[in-house]
């Protein structure tokens, strides 16, 4: 039996799911996920915060537009104030973050310490204070699309993953693993995969980069759950409170191949040790961790909107480290490709980078 469907969003993670719920009222819509469960892959492995200080303008643009949702949907933010911080050797890298983020406030040793305790004495040179950041709860947000996309009647197809297809001059036509699907639009939200979903299709892949980022959580002495997230400006590490632990990373970006990402040894070493030598945890006890691919554009921008060749097909990929804290304005400038409508006004900065 063949599926018919008005659009086909390839990718179940947190993208397609918001574009296919953002899509639900415009016609009908079936979402194709490779896994036999949604959010399997870096949507599933997110540790994200809501950083309005974070990333280029079109991200930040993105970041902004996206608040009200957070704001609307109860229980989605927790307060979590984010503290960039710069040995002698960032202070320009702290510079730059600061003319980009006027609005951040310069903090001494002592306000950081008064903040986050085990900052080792004399390791600072420079801090920006964000007092308005939040950590999202990353399967709350999921969740809130996937059951509202599913209660507007968008059918979720697991084990879903496209096989091969073409467009016919009017229909998208899908062979996937869970029987055939034609669609008048297909909307790639297929993460690490979408380059290989669009090749698939005959379209031409747009040169996505997915890189390994690791994560992990650790045993530390008196853990304060009022920790802001401490992250240096040269982007070496980050780390904040997980209940009664504390999460951290060294900030990787390793070059991979689209897979099942695990972390690797030297990553969960290195992150204990660029927090070791900033702080006073003494962090030795790993409890575990994990890895997850975020993709990027060419120029790190997310990219979104209808491909300028192939018919019918729209981008949502390249969202990088980003892609939580963007999700709600991301998913609606996709669906106004898909549309033909006019792009938001708050969104156009954001438009498709090949």
């Amino acid at each position: 039996m063949v599926i018919e469907a008005d659009v086909a969003v390839v990718g179940a993670g947190i993208a397609g799911v918001s574009v296919a719920y953002e899509l639900a009222d415009t016609g009908s819509v079936v979402l194709l996920e490779r896994e036999s469960q949604a959010a399997y892959h870096t949507t599933g492995r997110s540790a994200a915060m809501l950083l309005d200080s974070y990333g280029g303008a079109a991200v930040r643009a993105l970041t902004a537009a996206s608040r009200p949702l957070f704001d609307e949907v109860p229980n989605l933010l927790i307060p979590r104030p984010l503290v960039w911080v710069a040995p002698p050797d960032q202070v320009d890298e702290l510079r730059a973050v600061h003319a980009d983020n006027p609005d951040l406030v310069a903090v001494d040793e002592t306000a950081v310490r008064r903040m986050f305790p085990p900052l080792r004495p004399g390791w600072l040179a420079g801090a920006l204070l964000d007092a308005d950041t939040r950590e999202i709860d990353v399967l709350g947000l999921h969740q809130h699309y996937l059951g509202g996309a599913r209660r507007a009647g968008v059918r979720v197809l697991l084990d879903a993953p496209v096989l091969d297809g073409r467009h016919d001059g009017n229909r998208w036509r899908l062979r996937t693993g869970a029987g055939d699907v034609h669609a008048r639009w297909v909307v790639n939200a297929a993460g690490a995969w979408a380059d290989q979903v669009a090749q698939t299709l005959g379209v031409p892949g747009i040169g996505l980069r997915p890189l390994r980022r690791t994560a992990v959580v650790a045993r530390a002495g008196g853990v304060d759950r009022t920790w802001p997230l401490v992250a240096d400006v040269g982007e070496t590490f980050y780390l904040r409170p997980e209940g009664t632990n504390v999460l951290l990373s060294p900030a990787d970006e390793t070059p991979s191949a689209p897979c099942d990402a695990r972390p690797d040894d030297v990553d969960v070493a290195l992150a204990i040790e660029r927090v070791n030598a900033a702080t006073t945890l003494d962090v030795r006890s790993v409890l575990t961790a994990w890895a997850g691919l975020r993709t990027f554009g060419a120029d790190r921008t997310p990219v979104v909107g209808a491909d300028p060749v192939a018919p019918a097909f729209c981008w949502l990929a390249g969202q990088g480290g980003y892609g939580i804290q963007i999700a709600p304005a991301a998913a609606r400038l996709a669906a106004s490709a898909v549309r033909g409508s006019d792009v938001p006004a708050e969104l156009s900065p954001a438009r498709f980078r090949s």
